[in-house]
């Protein structure tokens, strides 16, 4: 329940709808990027150059994995499904506040705890669209379902306009402050109404299944 009486599953969306039509718009032109050149300037031949691109390409997928392994490692470690799920919240609640601690000069950092926020939410939307939503539906909540991955446009929608706006728009910490109400709004939801509802409906077995699903689901979007 909300602090005025209304179920949160009624009020959620409507509100963010109303955050949007409040919020100014972004109007500032888009930059366009520079036609690249026709053909390299490197005119390179041979197998060792061949080599060295493949050698490349194989550290950087080796890199990629250890990162995926380090990010949802974090996650992971913090329980079942519902638990890891939640710590993601909080790390996201966290990015939000750095947001707002900074300075209206600060953009290079504004533009990277952006970036940060951008791929934690992906990440987390990812597990949750392709594994808890579904499980929501399977097992007869398929308005919650649907309910949720309303939120989540939502979400996207916050994530588009504060992409478009300069860091140092007077409109840029309203955003970020109605952004982060949104997302607290949904995760209190989340963690105190469905995730503990679904968790009660399934054997120990299932859970720990959906927990393996939650973290394969977040690997692969890290």
């Amino acid at each position: 329940m909300h602090g005025d009486g209304a179920p949160l599953e009624r009020l959620a969306l409507p509100r963010f709808k109303l955050l949007f039509r409040r919020l100014p718009m972004n109007t500032r032109s888009e930059s366009r990027a520079k036609p690249g050149q026709d053909r390299s300037p490197f005119n390179f031949s041979g197998g060792s150059v061949i080599a060295a691109v493949a050698a490349g390409a194989a550290l950087a997928l080796a890199g990629n994995f250890g990162r995926k392994l380090a990010v949802q490692g974090l996650s992971a470690s913090k329980g079942d499904w519902s638990e890891s799920l939640a710590a993601e919240h909080t790390a996201v609640e966290k990015l939000f506040d750095a947001m707002l601690a900074t300075d209206d000069g600060d953009k290079y950092k504004r533009a990277l705890l952006l970036t940060q926020l951008s791929h934690a939410l992906d990440k987390h939307a990812y597990a949750e669209e392709h594994v808890i939503y579904p499980k929501l539906r399977e097992t007869g909540d398929e308005s919650f379902a649907e309910h949720l991955e309303n939120d989540h446009g939502a979400v996207k929608e916050f994530l588009y306009r504060l992409s478009k706006m300069s860091s140092e728009d007077p409109a840029w910490r309203e955003t970020v402050g109605a952004f982060r109400n949104v997302v607290l709004l949904h995760a209190e939801e989340e963690e105190k109404q469905i995730f503990p509802a679904l968790r009660a409906k399934l054997s120990d077995d299932d859970n720990a299944r959906l927990t393996k699903d939650v973290n394969k689901a977040g690997f692969w979007a890290a």
